[in-house]
């Protein structure tokens, strides 16, 4: 177990860390060599993972893939600018629809294409519209949450969805019919709980005659109508791929290519360019660093937080708190996605297809209250570092500490009632 764990927290480190612009997926594969050599796993344990993982990680690429064309064309701009004229420059009104605009984003192209695609948008435009730093502040901390605690209705929305899905064989349908009530009521109460605690730097007007027309951003009008047709067919794909027990990635990383193939056409994009500038990182993440936890799997942390899980579990409503207040708490300490992969060979033999959903809203949720809980979390702050807004760890922290756990509190209710 020893050995395990300090090849875990060695690896994390150097993933949170970054020393020398080393990249993720390096060190994620740098640990699962070392757990191969140290004899923690061995390479049926690599195949094992492999056919657990390639499902999430080509999809979660498809998905950013589509994202990156859709904001090359201009899409999120035209609805960045389109929110805030349709809030006719009431203070409030924009950050509900800002918030709005970021769990539709979230919903669709997964929390990391909300965090690092929207988050530069929406804070060019809170630049040209002249706001204070503290409310450009406070609308950056709402939109970073809401991309988190948005990314549940479907099984695209986060990598963490996608991952377990694969491992407990849910189905599309079946994924969205159970988690649409969580859904809602994690961007309601999301809304309500960020306006109380940021409502005092959210100004009463904002000047929006500042802003351009936003069919001025479309760079092609056609492709511009086209991909709202084409976000329909391909949502529509995944339903008729479940009945046929396709892949999630069939779907999305075909369509990510399909969609990138037919912007080229339009000549409004690269294809070279966008395949080379896609994450392909996260491929050799998600392999390697789920490689150095099953090294934990095979040390029986596991089976300790089995134990621990059944001696805390009293009725429905006891499992799925607790399991979710778990998956949170070891998301923030520990990262979302290494977390979600423990929890789920944890929960498998606990023989409770509802804890299969509250690990996914804890790792989803959990991850808020610290600024390493989750990758897309770095990224945005890396983002928002190179745009000269620096947001402290214990800034950030506190806001975490007192924003999340009353919402994963209802949302986990809401599973409960649902349930």
């Amino acid at each position: 177990m020893l050995v395990s764990l300090t090849l875990f927290l060695v690896t994390l480190t150097f993933i949170i860390w970054q020393p020398k612009g080393l990249s993720i997926g390096t060190t994620a594969i740098i640990g699962a060599v070392f757990a191969l050599l140290l004899g923690v796993v061995d390479f049926d344990d690599v195949l094992v993972v492999t056919s657990i993982v390639w499902d999430a990680t080509l999809a979660f690429i498809g998905i950013i893939i589509l994202s990156m064309v859709l904001d090359e064309i201009g899409f999120f701009e035209w609805c960045a600018i389109k929110m805030a004229k349709l809030s006719q420059g009431n203070g409030k009104k924009m950050f509900i629809y800002s918030l709005l605009l970021g769990s539709f984003v979230s919903a669709l192209f997964a929390n990391d294409g909300a965090a690092l695609i929207l988050t530069p948008i929406l804070l060019s435009k809170m630049q040209i519209l002249k706001l204070k730093p503290k409310t450009i502040l406070a609308f950056l901390l709402a939109g970073g949450f809401i991309s988190d605690s948005a990314s549940l209705p479907f099984v695209f929305s986060n990598l963490t969805n996608i991952v377990t899905v694969d491992y407990f064989s849910i189905g599309f349908v079946e994924y969205l019919v159970m988690m649409s009530l969580p859904f809602i009521v994690s961007v309601f109460v999301s809304i309500i709980v960020l306006w109380i605690v940021l409502h005092k730097d959210i100004p009463a007007q904002v000047d929006i005659t500042l802003l351009k027309d936003e069919q001025s951003v479309l760079k092609n009008k056609t492709l511009f109508h086209f991909s709202w047709f084409f976000l329909a067919v391909l949502l529509m794909g995944y339903i008729i791929g479940d009945i046929y027990k396709i892949p999630v990635s069939f779907f999305a990383f075909g369509g990510g290519i399909l969609f990138l193939s037919i912007a080229a056409l339009f000549k409004t994009v690269s294809i070279t360019k966008t395949i080379r500038s896609a994450p392909w990182q996260i491929v050799w993440f998600s392999i390697g660093l789920y490689i150095v936890v099953y090294g934990l799997k095979n040390a029986g942390l596991t089976d300790l937080l089995t134990d621990i899980l059944q001696n805390l579990h009293k009725d429905n409503f006891s499992a799925i708190m607790t399991t979710g207040f778990m998956s949170a708490i070891l998301s923030a300490v520990m990262n979302n996605l290494p977390t979600i992969m423990i929890m789920d060979i944890s929960i498998e033999h606990l023989h409770n297809p509802f804890l299969a959903y509250a690990n996914i809203i804890g790792a989803n949720l959990g991850p808020k209250m610290t600024p390493f809980g989750s990758l897309a979390t770095l990224l945005w702050l890396h983002v928002l570092a190179q745009k000269g807004v620096r947001i402290g760890f214990w800034q950030y922290t506190k806001f975490g500490l007192l924003v999340t756990p009353p919402v994963l509190f209802i949302v986990l209710l809401s599973l409960y009632l649902w349930s």
